[in-house]
């Protein structure tokens, strides 16, 4: 049953962001994995293993080869940069929005100092030169270096960038944004090494299209939300974020409605709720779309799990126990053999029909991970830190 609402609670809000992540309830059966990464709004793909598990739980009978299939057989998935410069699993037929809102977030200042940056005029020159080397190819990331200084010169090829304890040639520092604007896109690994290759040609949408849809389908996903909120996720300026909602609001395109006492927006018509929450409990991966998007994060990171469940307010670096919809506790997988040892930490006490869901959502994990052996449930303190 659902209520149509101008004062929406965090419980109602929850409800539906859960069931429209396929959370609730799992995808219907047949239902295409790009079509459960889209509802999604994508699925962060810095830990591979990480993304098809997000990917595989919220559906009945999806293993991460059928995640995989999706990406390097049906094409159906791409492996790419997407919100926040992150590696993502994104939708191929979802490409033209992609590329064409992303390329127009405005985003903070350069992180990087002025002797490593590139120039304007150094970024296009890189960007196009790898997508002219990856037209055809399937180029490590070595490879793919030599190739774009080649084309561009010595400098591209810098070792200056800081990274995990090295340092990366220049070129490197954008190549996110060549992710973004299409140009590049993961390929398969050849043995233990990344490559990279062209995503399918594509035309992408007209910039204002492509940002009006963005926001639309992010707010269906994870609405209520504010200017703030779509930024964070994003990692977009605030303050651009704000002008671009006021620009949709004036159109019609969203509407006003309070939350928690709060002035926050939906998609113009989208305002029906659930009347409760969803009870039950659920595990979530490293880095799980819904425990990065889903806002306000001191909601959903109650109390103890503000501090336990998010390393220095970073979100994703820890996967999740959700009791009824909110985080209340972390947990960690390890395979041992055939079978797939679920460690779980909650923060309070689980009643004993939580502890009898959480040992069929450990069950879950385990035939998504393709375990033949199944899963050993142990409830106790995760002593793994953080992902970095």
């Amino acid at each position: 049953m659902t209520t149509k609402s101008k004062g929406i609670t965090w419980d109602q809000a929850g409800a539906r962001r859960l069931d429209r992540q396929f959370l609730a309830n799992p995808a219907p059966d047949g239902t295409p994995v790009a079509d459960i990464v889209t509802a999604m709004r994508g699925a962060h793909a810095q830990v591979m293993s990480a993304a098809e598990l997000s990917v595989a739980v919220r559906a009945t009978g999806v293993t991460r080869a059928d995640v995989r299939a999706a990406l390097w057989e049906e094409r159906s998935l791409i492996k790419t940069y997407g919100p926040r410069g992150t590696v993502h699993l994104l939708g191929t037929r979802e490409l033209p929005l992609w590329s064409a809102a992303l390329t127009a977030v405005r985003t903070g200042a350069n992180p990087f100092p002025p002797d490593v940056r590139l120039t304007d005029e150094q970024t296009e020159q890189v960007v196009a030169a790898i997508g002219d080397a990856l037209a055809d190819a399937c180029l490590t990331v070595d490879e793919l270096g030599e190739a774009i200084v080649a084309r561009t010169g010595p400098w591209a090829g810098e070792r200056v960038m800081p990274a995990f304890q090295e340092l990366w040639p220049r070129w490197r520092t954008v190549l996110h944004l060549a992710g973004q604007s299409g140009a590049v896109c993961f390929g398969p690994n050849r043995g233990r090494r990344t490559t990279y290759t062209r995503p399918p040609r594509f035309t992408p949408l007209p910039a204002e299209e492509a940002l009006r849809l963005l926001v639309r389908r992010h707010l269906h996903a994870y609405g209520p939300a504010t200017p703030q909120h779509f930024a964070k996720w994003l990692s977009a300026l605030p303050d651009w974020a704000g002008k671009l909602f006021a620009s949709l609001a004036a159109a019609g395109e969203i509407e006003e409605v309070v939350f928690e006492g709060t002035r926050a927006w939906v998609a113009a018509g989208d305002t029906e709720f659930p009347q409760g929450p969803v009870r039950g409990v659920r595990l979530l991966p490293y880095f799980d779309a819904y425990g990065i998007a889903a806002q306000p994060r001191e909601l959903l990171f109650p109390g103890r799990a503000y501090e336990r469940a998010l390393a220095r307010g970073q979100a994703g670096n820890f996967p999740l126990l959700l009791v009824d919809g909110v985080v209340a506790g972390v947990w960690h997988q390890r395979r041992q053999g055939r079978r797939i040892r679920v460690t779980v930490e909650p923060l309070g006490t689980l009643t004993a029909r939580q502890e009898r869901d959480l040992t069929e959502q450990a069950e879950r994990v385990a035939a998504a991970l393709e375990a033949g052996g199944g899963a050993e449930l142990v409830i106790g303190e995760v002593t793994a830190g953080p992902h970095a």
